[in-house]
């Protein structure tokens, strides 16, 4: 179960649309992004997508992507593997749905 602490760094996360967009984004990665080369599910890292995927889809300049990343990352949203030399990033379900459970226990 998520702290008061652990919800408003959540809360954060999600006051920018565009960091909202990237977690839709990421909750489909088969119909939002191309196939994911060099993820192979014996890496265990299933429905990750690499962060130069995610830039181009979102826009942004790399320096902002990161950024981004980064925040959701912090906050628990996302979750983030490298393989080989590239990043890759997908939702943290279980974080997601614990806020959930958290904003439905609070308001």
């Amino acid at each position: 179960m998520l702290n008061d602490e652990q919800a408003v760094e959540i809360f954060k996360a999600l006051s920018n649309q565009i960091r909202v967009n990237i977690l839709q984004m990421l909750k489909e990665p088969d119909n939002n992004f191309s196939p994911q080369a060099h993820v192979i599910k014996e890496k265990g890292f299933d429905g990750g997508v690499c962060v130069s995927d995610i830039r181009i889809k979102a826009g942004l300049s790399q320096s902002t992507t990161s950024q981004y990343l980064s925040i959701l990352l912090q906050s628990g949203l996302v979750e983030m593997k490298r393989i080989g030399q590239w990043t890759y990033y997908r939702r943290n379900q279980k974080t997601i749905e614990q806020f959930e459970k958290y904003i439905g226990l609070k308001i």
